[in-house]
C-alpha cells in the first residue's frame, strides 16, 4: 500500500508544471524514504531528476517500493481540479493498476476523488555523474526566467560565460544580439534576491533556449535557483521544493562546427 498526503495540492501544480515539458510519461518510483522521478525528453537533450522526500508528506506511508507509470499531462488535469489550498493524497495498493488522487477542502466540507489508469512505461535509470564543477551560481529564479524569455528574441540558442567578476548571457540572430550581465552581490536586503558566485574556472556554453524556458516553468517553486557549470559537460538547473526536496534539470550543451560558430541544428546527446 502506498499513500503520501500533500497539505496543499499548489505544490503539486507547480511540480507537474515544472517536468511535464520535458518528460511526457514517467515512472514515479516511491519508496520508504520518498518519490522519485527521472526522465528524458523525446531527443535526449535533457533529463529532469525529481526528488521529494517522505518528511514532506503527512503522512506517508510505503510498504514496498512500488513504480507508478504516469502520464504526466493527465495527471496535470486531474490536479487542477483540485483548488490551491485543499489538501492531495495520493494512493495506490501493490498490484493497482490504477491511482487515487482524494482532495479535500481545508474545513473538509468538500471531497472529490478521482482514478487514473497508470501506464507500463519500459524506461532505463540515467547514470547522473557526480563530478565536482567550475562554477557554481545562486541567482533569483525570477531573474533567470526572464533572461530566458528576453534573449528568446534573440535566438534560439544563448550562451552562458563565467568569470571571476560575473556570468553573461548572451543570444544573437536576426534581430540583432543582447547580452544580460550578472555580478555577485551581497549588500541586498533580501538573500533571496542576491547572486552569488563560487568560480574554480572559467567557461563558456551555449544552450538550446527552447529547453531552458521549459526549465525556467519551475520558478513558482523556489525564489532561488542554482546553475552548475563544467567545461562540456550537462549545464545543472536546480530549484528546491520547498525545505524537503529538488527539481534538477540536466542540458547537454550546444555542438560546435568545424567553423568554431554554434551549430543551431545540432546538440549533444545526454
Amino acid at each position: 500500500m502506498f499513500e503520501a498526503k500533500l497539505i496543499r495540492s499548489s505544490l503539486l501544480k507547480k511540480v507537474l508544471e515544472a517536468v511535464k515539458e520535458v518528460v511526457a510519461e514517467g515512472n514515479w518510483d516511491c519508496s520508504s524514504t520518498g518519490i522519485s522521478l527521472q526522465g528524458m525528453d523525446s531527443s535526449h537533450v535533457s533529463l529532469v531528476s525529481l526528488e521529494m522526500n517522505a518528511d514532506g508528506f503527512d503522512p506517508f506511508r510505503c510498504d514496498r517500493n512500488l513504480t507508478l507509470g504516469i502520464n504526466m499531462s493527465k495527471l496535470t488535469k486531474i490536479v487542477r481540479c483540485s483548488n490551491n489550498d485543499d489538501s492531495v493524497t495520493i494512493r495506490a495498493s501493490d498490484s493497482s493498476d490504477h491511482v487515487t488522487l482524494l482532495f479535500e477542502s481545508p474545513n473538509q466540507d468538500r471531497v472529490s476523488e478521482y482514478e487514473m489508469k497508470l501506464m507500463d512505461i519500459d524506461s532505463e535509470s540515467v547514470a547522473i555523474p557526480q563530478d565536482e564543477h567550475d562554477v557554481y551560481v545562486t541567482m533569483p529564479s525570477s531573474e533567470l526566467q526572464r533572461i530566458c524569455r528576453d534573449l528568446s528574441n534573440f535566438g534560439d540558442s544563448m550562451n552562458i560565460a563565467c568569470t571571476k567578476d560575473g556570468i553573461s548571457f548572451s543570444a544573437s540572430g536576426d534581430l540583432g544580439s543582447g547580452r544580460v550581465t550578472l555580478r555577485p552581490t551581497s549588500n541586498v536586503d533580501k538573500e533571496e534576491d542576491q547572486v552569488s558566485l563560487e568560480f574554480t574556472e572559467p567557461c563558456s556554453l551555449t544552450f538550446a533556449l527552447r529547453y531552458l524556458n521549459f526549465f525556467t516553468k519551475a520558478t513558482p517553486l523556489s525564489s532561488t535557483v542554482k546553475l552548475l557549470l563544467k567545461t562540456d559537460n550537462p549545464l545543472v538547473v536546480e530549484y528546491a521544493i520547498e525545505d524537503f526536496g529538488r527539481i534538477r534539470f540536466y542540458l547537454a550543451p550546444k555542438v560546435e562546427d568545424s567553423d568554431d560558430s554554434v551549430n543551431q541544428n545540432n546538440t549533444d546527446e545526454m
